[in-house]
């Protein structure tokens, strides 16, 4: 049985409890909150994804407000890291240091020099860690990957990717606004596609950025062209700024030299294939979504299956080097390196 405790429990810890609860053969073992007590009278954090509202079984669960503690009593395997993004290279590290694998939620930490430490931890103890890039495992993205990768359609000619929402409020003491906190916005929810473009096409040799300022946290909206030494035109665009009553929104378009590949979450079907000659087409793809498979990726690399590397921790790193590249750009209005 693997063994699984799950460090921090809010909107993002319930949903990976639920789906870390669905697989087979794995056992969540713990929880550490901080207010454990508090924690069991809560019965569900509001946020945009409905596996969050899953109930959990307090009464079968060791309940710790303190890590090494939960470490040194609970014999596990791995644990599940959904705390805010200031914590993400702390409490990581320490649990590598203790002998256990550990999936990281993204971004992987606030910065570059984080995330070196983070590298290193990993080395150092032998242990997987994996950041959770969950649009690379999204059965409609990684589709796409394959059929850009292919070249079955062609070269990219363009592409343009969307990710619109309202600012999440949901967050204890609302720390996704707190950029020392978070890294708002762009480091938060447009990394997704930042993440996505560098897993498509590889590092840009630059970026330029145009964004909205928001009133007390950062930038609210962002627009953002990758540069790469071919003329193709790939643009990303992100944000917070959408109202409350418009939902949330991600979408691609990808204009390959014979077909389009499209993208919305909010319309059916999702997926579809639209090639020059001939009808467009709802192409199968797998099962679940990012959360469901990354999560069982990372459990099958940790029993030392033989599954395909779908993200690297230099990878994780370097997004977090494009994000910092884009807050630049968008600043000073020119193209950074």
């Amino acid at each position: 049985m693997f063994r699984v405790a799950l460090v921090g429990c809010g909107f993002m810890g319930r949903m990976h409890y639920a789906y870390w609860n669905a697989l087979q053969g794995v056992e969540v073992a713990a929880i550490c909150h901080t207010d454990p007590e508090r924690l069991k009278q809560t019965a569900s954090v509001s946020g945009n994804i409905d596996e969050a509202d899953e109930s959990i079984d307090f009464d079968r669960l060791k309940l710790y407000s303190d890590l090494d503690r939960m470490l040194a009593e609970c014999d596990l395997d791995a644990v599940s890291i959904t705390l805010p993004t200031d914590l993400h290279a702390e409490f990581s590290i320490r649990a590598l240091d203790a002998g256990v694998h550990v999936f990281c939620e993204k971004p992987m930490a606030l910065n570059v020099a984080q995330c070196e430490d983070m590298i290193t931890a990993a080395q150092r103890t032998d242990k997987i860690l994996q950041i959770g890039h969950c649009i690379r495992f999204w059965p409609e993205y990684a589709q796409a990957k394959e059929l850009v990768d292919s070249r079955q359609y062609g070269r990219v000619v363009a592409a343009t990717f969307r990710r619109l929402g309202s600012t999440p409020r949901w967050s204890s003491s609302n720390w996704f606004t707190d950029e020392t906190r978070s890294g708002g916005m762009v480091l938060d929810l447009h990394i997704h596609d930042t993440d996505f473009v560098q897993y498509l096409f590889g590092m840009p040799c630059a970026v330029s950025s145009c964004g909205a300022q928001g009133a007390d946290y950062g930038l609210t909206h962002i627009v953002t062209r990758y540069l790469y030494d071919d003329d193709k035109v790939v643009t990303a665009e992100g944000s917070w700024q959408m109202t409350p009553s418009f939902g949330f929104e991600m979408s691609f378009d990808i204009m390959l030299e014979h077909a389009t590949l499209t993208y919305n979450c909010i319309r059916e079907p999702t997926f579809r294939v639209c090639p020059a000659g001939g009808d467009s087409f709802a192409p199968d793809v797998e099962k679940g979504d990012g959360y469901s498979v990354e999560i069982d990726h990372f459990v099958k690399a940790t029993r030392g299956e033989n599954v395909e590397e779908v993200t690297t921790l230099e990878q994780s790193m370097n997004s977090i080097r494009i994000i910092d590249a884009e807050k630049e750009s968008a600043q000073t209005g020119k193209a950074v390196l």
